[in-house]
């Protein structure tokens, strides 16, 4: 497809013209920055403009995947805008990958273009393939925003083409990368918008990361399209977290957000006084950070469920009953079972078993996995989300468990089997299981059991064990933990049962107050 850069001609592209569309006449403040600046929404346009055009001239095509491993700045941001308005597909990479990482996902999604820091570019060269290599600090500097040309159309794309591929992973196999489409990403942030009562009156504090698809599809995507502005800070910093709290209307983070605040006294009734709403999700919040939160502050916070898959699938309400340690019925158009795994029936409430949801929230499938793909739904459209889950007599989910045994630390999976082949591969052990416990921080903390090589002369300690994981995995994969066992326990199938782990240590990081 050819696009003339110069053509300025409405383009039937909903989610960019909902996104990218309504920024060039915003002359007021869009991002307010930590160092006092701020930037306007024209101002963000422009930049977004640039770096299409940029990426463009390097052979960037509709469809074609754009790879990004960058620092959060607004850079970043108006470097996922610009791939909508170009019609590419946009793939965010954690900055906490390393380069071994990066391989995988280079090699599988096959990017025309991958955009990383200076400092990493020497290192991703090698691996990076055919993709053309931009630089981006971590203030946004580099050859895309260094000015030039204007992309000032918008490609067409339908509903159905795909905007973003998220990489996911179950406890076994490689990683996949989920495909959600242009039609997904605004159907659940207008439902967002109008659920959590979001306009243009908003100051969103957004301390979240722009690579995970609550701080960019979730917080970033509802505030542009409610012409809402946001305080965006480069990362959680309690001083900034506080000092910005009582210019916000709205605030999105995870349980260690609020867990943070709550552990320092000048949080109260008055910093947090010019909130309407506090959102958690993306991990488990307890029950006893919720209370304390309402206790300190007098607001409720409002818990919700999504996932890579799907984004958001259920929410507390905003009008109604927040019900500590559920995630609230399903939002509106999104249709929510609890079944039995093996044969896919309902089952009746108060009783947990497998959840399944299907709406237009739902991903196109998984990146060239189409048999892994039909595998994960049901023949009536009703995907397979992994979790357990129980519903009450109001509609209200609560997730109780996740059947892959994924961890869910600080807001970021972290799959098992990958650190347990990185715990295998280091020399004196024999076999490991990783899994998570209950962290009052994170929601849950990296464990991880070993049995040792008898047959090795090494004997490694928890200590140079967790320092080796750290040099192979990013920070929040690495063990919090290590524990050292003659043996694992199994059941009758040899299958190591986690599930007893996760008991032993249930009371781990609540015994130690640990918060590392």
């Amino acid at each position: 497809m050819t696009i003339d850069p110069t053509s300025a001609a409405p383009a039937s592209n909903p989610l960019a013209n909902a996104l990218c569309a309504p920024l060039a006449s915003r002359g007021g403040p869009l991002l307010h920055l930590e160092d006092g600046s701020s930037r306007t929404g024209a101002e963000v346009d422009g930049e977004t403009r640039r770096i299409a055009a940029a990426l463009r001239a390097a052979g960037v095509e509709p469809g074609d995947r754009v790879a990004a491993q960058v620092e959060k700045s607004p850079a970043a941001l108006s470097l996922y805008l610009a791939c909508l308005r170009l019609g590419a597909i946009y793939l965010p990479l954690n900055p906490a990958y390393t380069d071994v990482e990066i391989a995988y996902f280079v090699e599988d999604a096959e990017p025309a273009a991958l955009v990383c820091d200076p400092r990493r570019a020497a290192g991703l060269s090698a691996v990076a393939g055919g993709a053309t290599i931009f630089e981006m600090d971590a203030d946004g500097r580099g050859p895309l925003t260094a000015g030039g040309a204007a992309f000032d159309a918008i490609t067409p794309r339908s509903p159905d083409d795909v905007a973003t591929i998220l990489y996911t992973s179950g406890t076994t196999g490689r990683a996949k990368g989920a495909m959600l489409s242009h039609g997904n990403l605004l159907a659940n942030a207008e439902t967002l918008r109008a659920c959590w009562r979001f306009t243009a009156e908003d100051v969103l504090l957004h301390a979240l990361p722009l690579f995970h698809a609550h701080g960019l599809y979730v917080a970033a995507n509802v505030s542009l399209l409610a012409g809402a502005q946001m305080i965006f800070l480069p990362k959680f910093e309690l001083e900034s977290l506080l000092a910005a709290l009582p210019r916000a209307t709205a605030l999105m983070g995870v349980p260690t957000f609020y867990t943070r605040l709550l552990a320092d006294p000048r949080l109260s009734r008055e910093t947090a006084g010019h909130l309407r709403v506090a959102i958690s999700g993306s991990a488990p919040l307890f029950a006893s950070t919720w209370e304390a939160f309402k206790a300190r502050t007098g607001l409720e916070i409002l818990e919700r469920y999504g996932m890579t898959e799907t984004s958001m699938n259920a929410s507390n309400p905003y009008e109604g009953a927040r019900k500590p340690g559920t995630v609230g019925p399903p939002l509106p158009g999104v249709e929510a079972r609890v079944v039995d795994a093996d044969s896919g029936a309902p089952l009746p409430v108060g009783e947990a078993g497998a959840l399944e949801v299907r709406g237009p929230n739902v991903f196109k499938g998984y990146w060239r996995m189409p048999a892994k793909t039909a595998s994960e739904f049901r023949e009536d459209g009703f995907f397979i989300t992994g979790d357990l889950a129980q519903v009450d007599a109001d509609g209200y989910l609560t997730i109780v468990g996740r059947a892959k045994d994924l961890v869910i630390s600080g807001g970021y999976n972290v799959y098992p089997k990958e650190v347990e082949d990185a715990l295998d591969a280091l020399e004196g052990v024999a076999e490991s299981a990783v899994y998570g416990a209950p962290h009052p921080d994170f929601g849950e903390g990296v464990v991880a059991e070993i049995v040792r090589d008898v047959g090795s002369a090494a004997a490694p300690s928890e200590t140079e064990i967790i320092a080796a994981i750290r040099e192979r995995l990013a920070a929040y994969k690495t063990p919090k933990r290590v524990f050292f066992t003659d043996a694992l326990p199994r059941n009758a199938m040899g299958k190591v049962q986690k599930k007893l782990l996760r008991e032993r240590r249930a009371d781990l990081f609540v015994e130690t107050g640990d918060r590392a």
